[in-house]
């Protein structure tokens, strides 16, 4: 049952993720730019894996989105309906 949780979280957050950055008219490239100029070393590819759920974000990585769109952090786990 946990595991699942956390399947449904990690979903969450991938389709909350990519409804963010299409919100903010931003293309994958200009957020992992914006990333990388906060210290995030990260590439276009690993983005892509954030937004389809299949890559484990760090820490760093989350609190460098919460900047880039200026939202709480439930944006990111709650289900939008």
């Amino acid at each position: 049952m946990e595991e699942q949780k956390i399947r449904q979280d990690r979903l969450f957050f991938a389709e909350n993720l990519k409804r963010l950055r299409k919100s903010h008219g931003l293309t994958q490239e200009q957020v992992v730019a914006k990333m990388q100029l906060m210290g995030c070393n990260l590439s276009r590819s690993i983005y892509s894996k954030i937004e389809l759920g299949t890559y484990t974000i760090r820490l760093s990585e989350l609190e460098a989105l919460h900047d880039i769109y200026n939202v709480s952090y439930d944006e990111f786990f709650t289900h939008q309906k």
